[in-house]
């Protein structure tokens, strides 16, 4: 997909980012699709991270895709870094054509030359097509994910 630009997020993408975030079976049920205060102070926290990268694919001067990445410095695994991926997300109209495969091999890419030694995902168990597609690039379940909702 040469003809997409990978970039980091800026505020103005934002309403594009969250309608992302919304246009999915389990976003529909968690996230809104209008920018309010709560998704102002997320995006100002991420962006002031040196660690937290909310990256954006743009195609065709449109947002159609995002994830986030942050680089996790760790004791175990003699001090190695690792990046975790979440909220990866591509336009409905755009899915299936491999915009997601290149969206993940280039934040896997951007972990390898940073020197992480391990990248991570979580994703919920009711994505079964996400679950297959991050199996065909490689990933393994190895872990048991837990979450505590507070």
């Amino acid at each position: 997909m040469t003809d997409v630009i990978y970039r980091e997020a800026v505020r103005a993408d934002l309403p594009a980012v969250i309608a992302l975030l919304a246009d999915d079976v389990l976003g529909k049920a968690r996230d809104f699709t209008t920018v309010d205060e709560a998704y102002e102070r997320a995006f100002a926290d991420i962006s002031a991270d040196p660690r937290n990268h909310l990256i954006v694919a743009e195609q065709d001067g449109e947002l159609v895709g995002c994830l986030q990445i942050t680089y996790i410095p760790g004791l175990g695994r003699h001090g190695a870094e690792r990046s975790l991926i979440e909220s990866v997300r591509v336009r409905s109209d755009r899915r299936g054509h491999g915009l997601g495969r290149a969206l993940m091999a280039w934040a896997i890419d951007q972990a390898r030359r940073r020197g992480c030694t391990l990248v991570q995902l979580t994703t919920d168990k009711a994505r079964q097509d996400a679950h297959r597609f991050y199996l065909s690039l490689g990933f393994v379940a190895s872990h048991e994910g837990m979450k505590l909702a507070l």
